[in-house]
């Protein structure tokens, strides 16, 4: 359920293969996304996708009841992969949905399909994001708009979520992988320690003592 391929540069493509489940997540898909992001800690670049019309519906169902969406393991998964020194696309191939959307918020870029939907109903449902979710989503998108997906529960459409800054750029289906490999290519050409040294840079935050 969970596809993995490094190639030779070092460019590490995870992709969520449960399209009859809507790419539905299970405690047993996080843990292999773990563990694939961990023994990748070479990886030149990282690329996340789905296979279908969906990038993930979010916890599976039948393990969400039995305890996934309070889980450590969204907040396993979402701090492993901030944490990887390399640069890091989302590219959306549909939906992204509740839980699900840790991973997207741990990239260092997001790009989706123009019919991609982008909803995180915690409030609906009764529990709490987790506590990276919330702040990696207020830094993007600033407070208020993170309580109109938080606490409003508003489905954003791909055009409201690239107005919002969720996105960064809408591409064709047909599109997405390669405009997230073109991405990455300057990473991947670059030495590693200068690729390594710019992602530091652009994630500093400044001293204004």
């Amino acid at each position: 359920m969970i596809e993995s391929h490094q190639d030779a540069r070092g460019c590490l493509v995870l992709r969520l293969d449960r399209p009859d489940k809507a790419n539905a997540l299970t405690p047993e898909m996080l843990e292999r996304l773990i563990a694939e992001l961990r023994s990748a800690q070479d990886a030149r670049a990282v690329i996340l996708t789905g296979t279908g019309k969906v990038f993930s519906a979010g916890a599976d169902l039948d393990a969400a009841r039995a305890g996934l969406a309070t889980s450590p393991l969204w907040e396993e998964l979402s701090g492993t992969l901030a944490a990887m020194p390399c640069l890091k696309v989302a590219a959306l191939n549909g939906t992204l949905a509740g839980g699900a959307n840790g991973m997207a918020l741990a990239c260092d870029i997001r790009i989706a399909v123009p019919g991609a939907k982008i909803f995180y109903p915690v409030m609906q449902l009764g529990y709490l994001p987790q506590p990276s979710d919330a702040a990696r989503m207020r830094a993007l998108i600033g407070p208020a708009r993170t309580k109109m997906v938080l606490a409003a529960g508003q489905k954003l459409s791909a055009q409201e979520a690239y107005d919002y800054g969720l996105i960064d750029r809408i591409v064709a289906p047909e599109d997405l992988m390669s405009v997230a490999a073109s991405l990455v290519e300057p990473s991947l050409s670059a030495a590693p320690d200068v690729a390594r040294a710019i992602l530091q840079a652009c994630d500093r935050v400044p001293d204004h003592r």
